[in-house]
């Protein structure tokens, strides 16, 4: 009988298990700092906004209601500066890992049955692991790289996706407009499509840091990057992190006018599509910003507090310009800081999980309630002494 299933990694996360027995040793209980998912409340707008959406007994529609799409353009004006977009570019998706997962699928990348080549996308050399997947998944090669200069000619001449992530997951870097600039001209020489993952882009720090009289995160599909011109270009969002939403699946992707029919009708044929109440409540987070403010004073807080404290325990933070983790080294194996970690009562996410230039670091999450964040900022620093 054949083999069934696909030739993937294993998850993870899994290997994580005796350490997360470990940290449960501590009398004090364990605190994780690993995956990053949401603990704080989801608005009370939002969640009324989706109730009163509840009864929703017909079919909704892959391309998103008029009114959701018009929200997501006037997001886009006024928040991360990008003029231009009409409302037939833009798209609501089932949270944004699906559609890294699914885009060079659903854009025909592949192998080409006659010569057998694989057509590459290009992911960052620290990254998320879905953007490897995404590749796999459709029998296209994925090569880790943060320059389309480091490829060798025959890679190069093969390139069809490249993802941009920044603000980064896991180390927080943010790309700049000139750097944004530099990829999107080498991928338009090439012909490639660029795709942005720009989920953090509203928990900027420091420079990045708005509030605090820092510049706005660049998106790809900026004016002083594109000049403009959508063309090959395409920027996907998320409102898990800004808005406590990572249980609605609540995202959506813009950009290219010509390649979004596709998109749009390649979805409609798999059925990938938002939830009716579901748009009704990504159109009130969106016209919100309030309750992105507040949730932003929270994350800084907390991370103010973990930096202080990994900084005391003798660890250096890295990067972690935006976002909400603080990639962290205490030079020493990756797996020897998780073990310390551990040790405290804390699980943190593993630097090796996100490609060979991770070895070293551990990723610490935010996204712990204050009383946990006060509870491993204390054992850091006692651990110290």
């Amino acid at each position: 009988m054949r083999a069934y299933g696909l030739d993937l990694p294993e998850y993870p996360w899994e290997t994580l298990i005796p350490y997360r027995k470990l940290a449960a040793e501590h009398p004090g209980g364990t605190i994780d700092l690993s995956i990053g998912t949401p603990v704080d409340d989801t608005p009370q707008l939002i969640q009324d906004a989706l109730a009163a959406a509840s009864d929703a007994p017909g079919y909704p529609t892959t391309h998103g209601t008029v009114e959701l799409r018009q929200a997501i353009v006037d997001w886009f004006a006024r928040r991360r500066g990008v003029t231009g977009l009409s409302t037939d570019q833009v798209m609501p998706t089932v949270g944004s890992k699906e559609l890294v997962a699914w885009l060079p699928f659903l854009l025909g990348l592949g192998t080409d049955p006659g010569t057998q080549e694989r057509d590459v996308v290009v992911y960052p050399r620290v990254a998320y692991p879905t953007y490897d997947i995404g590749a796999r998944f459709a029998g296209a090669q994925s090569v880790p790289a943060d320059s389309l200069d480091e490829l060798p000619e025959d890679v190069r001449g093969r390139v069809r996706l490249v993802w941009v992530n920044s603000p980064a997951n896991p180390n927080g870097v943010v790309r700049d407009v000139a750097e944004l600039r530099e990829i999107v001209r080498q991928a338009r020489d090439i012909g490639a499509v660029v795709a942005s993952d720009e989920c953090y882009a509203e928990l900027g720090w420091g420079a990045w840091d708005e509030a605090r009289g820092g510049q706005r995160v660049p998106s790809i599909l900026d004016p002083r990057v594109c000049d403009g011109d959508f063309t090959g270009l395409f920027a996907a969002y998320s409102l898990s992190k800004q808005s406590n939403l990572a249980g609605y699946r609540a995202a959506f992707i813009a950009g290219d006018a010509q390649l979004m029919p596709n998109l749009i009708n390649s979805r409609k044929h798999a059925g990938m599509i938002v939830p009716a109440p579901v748009q009704r409540a990504l159109i009130a987070a969106l016209g919100d910003e309030a309750h992105v403010a507040a949730q932003k004073n929270k994350y800084r807080a907390r991370r103010e507090a973990l930096l202080a404290a990994i900084t005391a325990a003798g660890g250096r933070v890295e990067n972690s310009e935006a976002g909400l983790y603080l990639w962290t080294t205490f030079g020493e194996d990756t797996w020897a800081s998780i073990e310390r970690l551990a040790k405290l009562g804390i699980v943190a996410g593993p630097g090796v999980f996100y490609g060979e230039d991770g070895a070293g670091y551990v990723r610490i999450a935010l996204t712990a309630s204050d009383e946990d964040i006060a509870k491993a900022s204390e054992r850091l620093t006692a651990s110290a002494g």
